[in-house]
This record gives structure tokens, sequence and C-alpha cells, in this order.
């Protein structure tokens, strides 16, 4: 869920001694190479991603999923980091992406939990998971093996926030058990793509057409996982495929009109298969794996590896730096975040000003954009409070704000610019 990018080290050649040496010579240490910098296009792409997704859930508009297919994006990123991370042995590097993943969805549901609990719910009585299953299932908020049980409704109907806040705050966990499976996968899917890349790379769309289109039903959330894993595999691949180098060696016209091509095919078959939001790619799995493949070529086609962003971008430079060091903690609880503004505007109602018909109605056509502008104050209230967490988790000192400002670009790498994931 949160990751960083080397460029390249850009290092030189030893210089070679000249032949008239002197008799006595000065000793020049010999060059370093420097350290491997984040790359700022692709750390751009990762909070374009993360801001698409909260609109997203926002406001439900379906034409979003088309415009920029967030997931896609967020698995190739880090199908890239894993890639790069794979230099080093595999058991190690799972252990640590696993360290990375778990502490901050430990804060997250010593939160939810509780509030599950006081608003009635018992997981063995549930109706759909109950008894012993239901608490073996608990497993799952502090492990994502699996998707988290969870009650449709909690709390009432006169409640502070609508009695479907459950469904909306474990909406966003199946990311995190999508992630977990995608890097416990990686070594052996890096060993394939390594010998047949093609294949590789092509296999998940395979499996999306088979189970993604109901060709071979799987129930239950064993078919959720497989669908996911086929749905953004191939985005997870071309992460490697970017990393190896494999991408760049494509001629950018070839790569280019492929992707559009299977773009196209993703739009044809959407329009045959719309659901009940139209054309939300999400509901059509085989069209979201397509669109997403085609669109993510392009985006990684055309990568500039920024060192630092050019100059109409870097006014934004630390709002990217700090969602890209806290992307976890943002895709954990912005869910949970959009639930919480509901009460606050309704005390709007309540001031002295707003007692009129026509204030109050005013009130109600505006009220999702008062959500908007109320989310992201809260998003960074989670931040300070819950995403230091993904620093202890890094094996990082705990930062309150890294936005990548005076200490954080200091000293050994370890903060806005060090790689993570």
């Amino acid at each position: 869920m949160t990751h960083g990018y080397p460029t390249g080290t850009g290092a030189h050649p030893e210089p070679t001694p000249s032949v008239d040496v002197p008799r006595q010579r000065t000793a020049h240490p010999a060059p370093t190479a420097p350290k491997p910098g984040r790359d700022r296009y692709l750390d751009l792409l990762r909070s374009i991603a993360l801001v698409r997704v909260v609109v997203y859930h926002l406001f439900g508009w379906a034409w979003l999923s088309v415009l920029f297919p967030s997931m896609g994006v967020m698995f190739a990123l880090a199908g890239s980091l894993m890639a790069r991370s794979l230099s080093r042995p595999a058991l190690s590097v799972i252990k640590s992406r696993v360290r990375r993943l778990l502490p901050p969805l430990w804060a997250f549901s010593a939160v939810v939990l509780p509030l599950l609990f006081v608003g009635g719910w018992n997981p063995v009585k549930d109706p759909d998971n109950g008894g012993t299953w239901g608490l073996v299932e608990l497993i799952d908020y502090i492990v994502p093996i699996g998707a988290p049980p969870y009650p449709w409704h909690a709390g009432t109907l006169s409640g502070l926030v609508d009695d479907s806040w459950a469904d909306q705050a474990a909406g966003p966990l199946w990311y995190l058990r999508a992630y977990l499976w995608f890097v416990v996968a990686s070594p052996l899917l890096l060993w394939a793509f390594r010998r047949v890349p093609w294949a590789t790379l092509l296999a998940p769309l395979g499996l999306t057409a088979i189970v993604g289109t109901g060709l071979v039903t799987i129930p239950g959330e064993t078919g959720n996982a497989v669908t996911d894993f086929g749905v953004y595999g191939s985005c997870w691949v071309l992460g490697f495929a970017h990393q190896e180098g494999v991408l760049a060696k494509v001629p950018r016209y070839a790569a280019v009109s492929c992707a559009t091509l299977v773009m196209a095919f993703g739009l044809w078959w959407a329009s045959g298969h719309l659901g009940e939001d139209g054309w939300d790619l999400n509901d059509i799995p085989l069209a979201q794996a397509t669109w997403s493949l085609g669109f993510v070529v392009i985006l990684l086609q055309y990568s500039p590896s920024w060192r630092e962003l050019p100059g109409p971008l870097r006014r934004w430079d630390k709002v990217i730096t700090l969602s890209n060091n806290r992307a976890v903690t943002i895709y954990l609880w912005h869910n949970l975040l959009i639930m919480a503004t509901v009460p606050l505007i309704d005390l709007g109602y309540r001031l002295p000003f707003m007692q009129s018909e026509r204030a109050s109605s005013a009130l109600d056509s505006t009220y999702t954009m008062w959500m908007f502008f109320l989310v992201w104050p809260l998003i960074a209230l989670a931040i300070a409070a819950f995403g230091w967490i993904e620093d202890l988790a890094a094996r990082r000192p705990p930062r309150l704000w890294p936005n990548g400002t005076k200490r954080n670009r200091a000293g050994d790498g370890s903060g806005a610019h060090a790689p993570r994931g």
C-alpha cells in the first residue's frame, strides 16, 4: 500500500591513473554512486491515485474508474518496487513488506472493532458468518489473508452516522488482502517473468477471462480473491517489466498501439456488460483488467523518471511527499473519515442562521461538497494520529508530518526520499 522507486545509481567508472605519476601522490577517494532517490513521477502517480480513490468513494462517479484506474496504477507501482527489492533474499523481502503492512492495519482494527462491538455486533451470532467460524475470521483484522467479517448494519438508524458505516469502513481492506497475496507470490511471479515474460504478463488476463466473466464461478470470498488476483495481476507484473527494463525495450509506438487496442477492447466489453452503476469498471472485471493494463502501459512507457518535480508541479512537492509517506494510512482511514463528516456537517443545521427553509435547502444541495472539503482536514488528523505507525513498521524514527521539509530531507536517507514499500 506505500512505496519508493529508484531511478538508477548513476555510477561513474573509476579514474585511470596518469602515466606521469609524481613522487608524492595525493590519494583521491574513488567516487561513490549517489544513493537511489525517489522517482517523483511515480510518486505523483501514486498521489493522484489516492486522491482519485477518495473522490470516487465520496461522490461515487462511475466515470472516474475510466478516467484514472487508480488500483491498477497502485498495483503496478507496488510491483515495480517489489521487483527491485527482490535483489535481496526473497524471504527477508516478504517479511519486510508484511511487517510494514500489519501495524497500520492493527491500529485501524483497534478502532473499528470496538466500535462494531459497541454498536451491538456479535460475530458469534452473525447470520452470515456466525458461530466459531465468525470468531476465526476475526484473524483477518490482524493478518489480511481474507476478507474480514463485519455486520451490514451497525448501530441504529437514528445514530450519528448511517448504519451501513461498517460496510464502508471495511470496503478498502480488500486491497490489503490482494497486496499481501501479490507480495507472497512475487518471488515465483518474478522467476516466471524472467523466463517467459509475455506469458507471465498476460496469464492474469486469461484468468480474469475465466473467473471474471462467469465462465467458471468460484463462490464466496475465495472467488473474490482469485478475481482480484486476475484483474490486477497483469498490472503487478507490468511493474516488474518497468523495473527490469523490459518495457523500455519495447518501441514506444508499438507499446502505445497495443495498449490502445487492449483499452479499446476493455471499453467494448464494458459496453455490453454495464451494471447498475453504468460505466463503473469496478463491477466489470475483464474491462477493468484490460483498461487498467493498457492505461498503465502508457503511463510507464512515457515515464520521465523525475528526480525533482518540474516547475508547475513543484508547488505540490510537500503534499506529494506526505501522501507517499502516508499512503497506507490515507487508504485505510479515508472511507471511515468520509462517514465521519456526516455528523459534523449535521451540526450546521443547528446553527441559528440555518433555521430557515432556504438555508436548510442550500445545505442539502451542497452536502456532498461540504463532505469533500471536510474530509481532507480529517485525513490530516488521521495522518498525525496514526501515520507515525508506518515509520515504526518500517523501523524508522517516528515522524509526525513527513512532507520532506527540514530534518526529513537530511540525514541517512530515512526521511521522505527513502524507498518505501
